[in-house]
């Protein structure tokens, strides 16, 4: 349980101490993809985790190519005191739990394996493999490939890009 909260609070305190909004935005991608994997390990079925994931990479990319746009020459610093910090404070929180639990050193990760290969969690992935829904998802792939050659036709190449060259 205290690992779960390490996922979730260290993240959070970090992007406050965080200036840069490249900075901000590799925390955030850090702590969704902590949070989808955690989000993949208690459902029987990923696909929520999945779904999560692509959409705030789908919204980082478009914060990407806006910071880029507006502030491109600006300098990221890395700040050894702030790594000093956060490890400090990692390491102290970890061992203060193994110390009053003894018992955490000798347990395994908290997936339940067992849960792997369950006859259930098979057929629900089978569900989207099968005749039926393997050709609706080959049918949406090539619409989507069809959609984003028909966007990139459409698109004007003589204005260039987002960002101006002075």
């Amino acid at each position: 349980m205290i690992m779960l909260w390490l996922t979730y609070i260290i993240p959070s305190s970090v992007i406050i101490m965080m200036k840069h909004p490249l900075s901000m935005g590799l925390i955030l991608l850090l702590q969704t993809t902590l949070i989808t994997m955690i989000t993949s390990m208690m459902n029987l079925s990923s696909w929520f985790s999945y779904i999560m994931f692509l959409v705030m990479i789908g919204g980082m990319l478009v914060l990407f190519m806006y910071m880029t746009s507006v502030a491109s020459n600006e300098k990221f610093k890395f700040s050894i005191n702030l790594f000093l910090f956060m490890s400090i404070i990692t390491s102290i929180l970890i061992f203060s739990q193994i110390t009053t639990d003894p018992a955490l050193l000798f347990l395994p990760l908290t997936i339940n394996e067992s849960i792997l290969f369950q006859k259930s969690y098979i057929d629900s992935i089978n569900k989207y493999l099968n005749n039926p829904s393997i050709t609706v998802s080959s049918t949406l792939i090539l619409y989507l490939l069809i959609t984003m050659i028909a966007i990139i036709k459409i698109i004007n190449i003589k204005n260039g890009p987002l960002r101006h060259k002075n």
